[in-house]
């Protein structure tokens, strides 16, 4: 069976855990048994599996069928046109990135992302060294690839790079800031306010009219920055993981 919009293997997960993975970003109780089909057709061991929170029907499915619960995944919403973008009080350089920058992203994702609990690091059978090197990973394919993100925002300290914050257009109407770290030597200096604040200039330089934003649940730090910038909360879904390998 061929992958569909519904699921897909995913080579850059089963290339760094060692394991058949496959990914299915928005389960509904109508599409899980085709994306349990789909996994055992292609000996799929590993799924990682969204759906919304709304979607108590497909939830109690999935647990009937062994998924657990690994995060909640919420998202935000700021409208850039109903209200003005607020300047950045900020007083660190930011600006976008350059392909060549790409090591010292690398090296501000390996010090900032050690230990992120995400729904990797929620998952007891996957190695946490591992878990960490999917963000960093995340971030270096950021840099050097248009087709991960649109573009890369990076602070600057006497030279140094201090944080960065990847930015890509959804759709014509929607940008959205996606991955964002600061060195653990430049946090409280109001970076990653001003990463926020920069991102929604560069999504209305896209033409954009919207930004969102998204984070797990007990994340609080960076939600209440966006709640003081004007995002609201939009939607939220829950990520599953599915092991074949046991009853």
């Amino acid at each position: 069976m061929s992958d569909s919009p519904d699921v897909a293997l995913s080579p850059i997960d089963e290339k760094r855990f060692g394991i058949r993975t496959a990914r299915s970003p928005l389960v509904t109780f109508d599409t899980l048994p085709s994306i349990i089909d789909f996994c055992h057709q292609n000996q799929v061991i590993f799924l990682i599996a969204r759906c919304p929170t709304t979607d108590l029907k497909a939830v109690h499915e999935m647990e009937k069928n062994g998924f657990n619960l690994m995060d909640t995944l919420v998202y935000y919403e700021r409208n850039l046109l109903k209200k003005g973008v607020p300047e950045d009080p900020g007083e660190t350089l930011v600006r976008l990135s350059t392909p060549d920058e790409d090591a010292a992203v690398q090296v501000v994702a390996e010090e900032a992302l050690h230990g992120y609990f995400g729904h990797y690091h929620a998952d007891p059978r996957l190695d946490p060294t591992l878990c960490d090197q999917a963000y960093v990973d995340w971030a270096v394919r950021s840099v050097a690839s248009r087709q991960i993100a649109d573009d890369v925002l990076v602070a600057e300290i006497s030279g140094k790079i201090a944080g960065f914050a990847t930015l890509r257009l959804n759709n014509a109407n929607e940008g959205e800031g996606v991955l964002f770290a600061v060195a653990p030597w430049a946090q409280r200096r109001g970076i990653y306010n001003s990463f926020i604040i920069k991102g929604m200039e560069w999504c209305l330089s896209k033409g954009a009219s919207s930004m969102v934003v998204s984070t797990q649940i007990t994340n609080i730090a960076v939600q209440k920055v966006w709640v003081r910038l004007g995002f609201e909360l939009n939607r939220a879904y829950y990520t599953f993981h599915k092991w074949f390998d046991t009853p």
